[in-house]
């Protein structure tokens, strides 16, 4: 066997990576539905294109909130307790009975989508949207004349285009829908209400049997999606960005502590789910840091990746053709663990490129540039590390990436000189090709470094704004004031608080309607927190972080937040 595969030049490792941050407030609601759209659409999807190609192999990261979440959900659909008002809209037997700002956030929220893939191509749906159009150019009156059954419609449609494409084809009922059209009942609208909690309930059993069956390897990332670096140490910013603004706040209190926690709880999460511990560990965002690899290296971690941008800051001048510094894995001359990098221009080929193309043309395109880029590398075992999203990027796809993700599996499955591995198979079986990089500069996958979550004011007054609610927590918990049960919530807010995606979306150069919408969320968890304590909240958590927010979509970067 191994005189086989040493005849295959090219170790490809395709990295998925699934993440949601938590949108539940202390309670239990949830601000946003992008947990559950996403996984009737993309986290279903993906698993059925792996079930359908049994040679492809593959690493999917699942972040500890998102598989919290999906246990949530799945808990949601067998009570029948629904604490997400946009699923529960899905199944109201009185739809419209709501106040007129209600009915109007409802009405944009079903519009809320890439229009040309998950709207043009239904009549109905369209339909739907004219009318809508139609009523927002008239006076306030017109809102009123869009009736219940108009909502139960657009509610019906809306959930239809986030059906993933392999469960319209497994399921009659969804194309039974999609051809009736409209005047949905409620029996129709409850029907497929369970349907998605079969979906939703099968998806961690799902991935779980392609792990067991060694087609997949399963990883993970610190507990609810913190920068690790930087909160170990603030200054890991300026590592790659000398000039870069920090917030007021000198360390976040306990950082290394805290990154320890986050690191801890989600091998206990991962463990609790499928059964084993991580195989290796995609850091959020990317974001490393020497400190932050020695913290994974404390804790057993045999592998983790980056970007190709954090490489290339590291190796500190143009290292030439990336087949011979890219296409191995590195450590640190003090510690064991494995660090790939990844490639960023195949990589965002599919997240970013490919959503326009023939399917057939862009695996084409791909595996040529594969094969390029890396086919007169001077290592004798070269890896080709492709890492993305595996959830935002379909969205602009026609048919959800159904045939692009088709095709790609099946020419990877034939292929004679390329061959699909796992970042821990690939470090099993090639240790020798494992190089010692004698110093990384801190960073993450996008641009290198870590102007995405620091530096912007906003950005700086949000970590100022975590830094006096963490010392506020500390405060409290050494008082002894909390009960256990209340520690437990308290950590758990905390954790949720320390989540990169909220800095990811402060500035003026995000869409505006996200900028708010994660704004809001920020504060509220922050609030939320406060009141986990029994705390005054502070006043200047009632006012917005940004006050702006682009409409551009913009490019080069994994989408957030559906």
């Amino acid at each position: 066997m191994r005189q086989i595969l040493e005849k295959l030049v090219l170790q490809l490792v395709l990295c998925w990576h699934f993440h949601q941050p938590d949108y539940r407030n202390e309670e239990g609601v949830f601000f946003l539905p992008w947990t559950y759209l996403h996984a009737i659409k993309d986290y279903s999807d993906m698993a059925a294109h792996l079930e359908h190609h049994p040679n492809m192999r593959a690493v999917v990261n699942f972040v500890p909130t998102l598989l919290e979440q999906l246990d949530d959900y799945a808990g949601q659909f067998r009570s029948g307790k629904v604490r997400d008002p946009l699923l529960a809209e899905l199944i109201d037997p009185v739809p419209g009975a709501l106040s007129r700002q209600a009915r109007l956030a409802l009405i944009e929220s079903c519009f809320r989508m890439n229009l040309p893939t998950m709207l043009e191509p239904f009549p109905a749906y369209r339909r739907l949207y004219k009318l809508w159009q139609s009523a927002r150019e008239g006076d306030e009156a017109g809102l009123e004349w869009l009736s219940g059954d108009y909502l139960a419609d657009l509610v019906t449609w809306y959930h239809l285009a986030w059906t993933g494409e392999s469960v319209r084809r497994a399921h009659p009922l969804v194309l039974q829908l999609m051809e009736k059209g409209g005047h949905f009942s409620l029996e129709e609208r409850q029907a497929l209400f369970d349907l998605y909690g079969e979906v939703i309930s099968g998806i961690i059993p799902r991935y779980r049997a392609l792990a067991e069956r060694g087609q997949i390897e399963l990883s993970s990332t610190p507990h609810s999606h913190p920068i690790t670096p930087l909160l170990i140490d603030f200054k890991a910013a300026r590592e790659a960005r000398p000039e870069l603004p920090l917030p007021d706040a000198t360390h976040y209190p306990d950082g290394p502590r805290r990154a320890r926690a986050h690191l801890q709880a989600s091998t206990a999460v991962h463990v609790e789910h499928f059964g084993s511990e991580p195989g290796g560990f995609w850091p959020a965002e990317g974001g490393v840091s020497e400190a932050a690899l020695r913290l994974f290296a404390e804790e057993g971690v045999r592998w983790v990746a980056t970007g190709e941008g954090v490489l290339r800051h590291s190796l500190g001048q143009d290292p030439g053709h990336k087949s011979s510094w890219l296409a191995r894995p590195y450590h640190l001359p003090s510690d064991g663990t494995s660090c790939f990098f990844r490639d960023d221009h195949l990589s965002d080929l599919i997240g970013f490129e490919y959503k326009g193309w023939f399917s057939a043309d862009a695996v084409r395109h791909f595996l040529h540039q594969v094969d390029e880029t890396y086919r007169a590398s001077p290592l004798s075992h070269p890896v080709v590390s492709v890492i993305l999203d595996g959830e935002n990027a379909w969205e602009y796809f026609p048919y959800n990436g159904y045939y692009f993700l088709s095709d790609l599996y099946e020419a990877l499955e034939s292929h004679p000189t390329i061959r699909t591995t796992t970042f821990g198979e690939y470090v099993e079986m090639y240790p020798e090709t494992r190089a010692v990089l004698p110093r990384l500069v801190a960073g993450s996958w996008v641009y290198g470094d870590f102007t995405t979550w620091m530096g912007d004011p906003a950005k700086n007054r949000a970590w100022d704004m975590l830094c006096l609610a963490k010392a506020e927590y500390d405060r409290v918990l050494a008082t002894g004031a909390l009960t256990a049960s209340e520690q437990a919530q308290a950590e758990a807010q905390l954790k949720s608080c320390e989540s990169s995606d909220w800095f990811w979306w402060f500035g003026d150069y995000n869409p505006g309607d996200s900028v708010r919408a994660f704004d809001r969320l920020y504060r509220a968890k922050l609030q939320g927190l406060y009141r986990l304590l029994r705390q005054p909240v502070p006043s200047t958590l009632e006012q917005p972080l940004c006050h702006g927010g682009g409409d551009a979509e913009g490019g080069g970067v994994m989408r957030r937040g559906g």
